[in-house]
């Protein structure tokens, strides 16, 4: 019986390509897709899922899945797409462990790495960019574990691959949709998670690479608020009282949207500030319908966990590596018009 590989050989195209045409998963261009189902046909290729979920089991492959979810609305829609794809490879015998913790600790997260260590095959992480936390991912490739990372990126790693959105266009699409929809002399107070989180120095940087060359636009404070509503309320509020000529806020992480919103409604400044804020969770919904925020960016949380399942599926059970070393969802504008 023709194998997988085979098939790809005398097609011409990936393994990959050949795996996404079989489980219908889309990505594959028409005549691509065309090419591999007219020569499944010829070669009589049938594919033996019993015998892969069989193999699957006698190996018992496991993925470990460490997230800064709690208290993080964000990733709802993250894990969710991936306990959907959870309960659809089990049936191959893939074995999920769930690891969650709250905020940026890094010794925290540092010690559930290595809890992890030995009972998992791959990794999915959204990892803090210190250099405590990417040796202990460097370590985790050395040894043969395969490491994706999710949502949020590392410098210097090995890992092999990324999946999430571009968080410097993102900053840079925040930055311009701010000079359209803002006053013409934009007073700004940013509010971001962590700068232990790349991803959101990497939107700060890009933000401010649309801000710098307009002297029309002016960052007047920048402060820190561990995605955490009642940190981010407090510090939200000392801002605003402290420098009362803020008349913009780009809110960089979704965490502590709400409580920003909330510390604005205190000081009765929601006419005085133009809002712009990352995702469309259930809390920022409620403030775009109540006209607090003007827009977010949308990062694709579905997409984003199903891909990276995806793809620590098709390495673990089908031996399939990513094709690419980064999978970017695009960054959206959402207003209230189109949510």
């Amino acid at each position: 019986m023709i194998t997988i590989k085979e098939l790809a050989n005398v097609c011409g195209v990936s393994r990959g390509t050949i795996d996404r045409v079989l489980n219908n998963r889309g990505n594959v261009k028409p005549e691509k897709r065309a090419l591999v189902l007219n020569m499944m046909k010829k070669l009589n290729y049938t594919p033996n899922p019993a015998g892969k979920a069989l193999a699957s089991h006698r190996n018992h492959p496991s993925v470990g899945i460490l997230i800064p979810a709690e208290g993080i609305r964000f990733f709802d829609a993250v894990m969710d797409a991936m306990k959907k794809a959870e309960k659809k490879y089990e049936l191959f015998g893939l074995k999920v462990i769930w690891r969650n913790m709250h905020g940026y600790d890094v010794n925290m997260q540092c010690n559930i790495i290595d809890e992890l260590k030995d009972k998992v095959h791959a990794l999915i992480i959204t990892p803090i960019n210190d250099p405590k936390v990417i040796e202990k991912i460097n370590e985790f490739i050395a040894d043969g574990i395969f490491v994706v990372t999710l949502n949020n990126d590392v410098e210097h790693s090995d890992h092999h691959c990324y999946v999430g959105s571009d968080d410097l266009n993102g900053g840079q699409t925040a930055g311009a949709l701010l000079k359209m929809i803002g006053p013409e002399k934009l007073r700004i107070g940013i509010l971001l998670g962590s700068l232990k989180v790349l991803g959101h120095q990497q939107r700060l940087e890009g933000f401010k690479l649309i801000m710098n060359d307009d002297p029309q636009c002016n960052v007047i404070d920048i402060k820190e608020n561990n995605d955490d509503d009642i940190l981010s309320y407090n510090t939200t509020k000392d801002m605003l009282e402290e420098h009362p000529e803020i008349n913009a806020l780009f809110v960089i992480s979704s965490g502590g949207n709400y409580g920003a919103c909330r510390a604005v409604l205190s000081l009765y400044k929601e006419k005085d500030l133009t809002i712009i804020v990352f995702d469309t969770i259930p809390t920022t919904i409620e403030m775009m319908k109540n006209h607090i925020i003007k827009a977010a960016i949308y990062q694709h949380p579905r997409q984003q966990g199903q891909r990276a399942m995806q793809i620590v599926f098709d390495y673990l059970i089908n031996g399939i590596r990513p094709e690419r070393d980064r999978y970017i969802m695009k960054n959206e504008i959402r207003i209230l018009q189109n949510l």
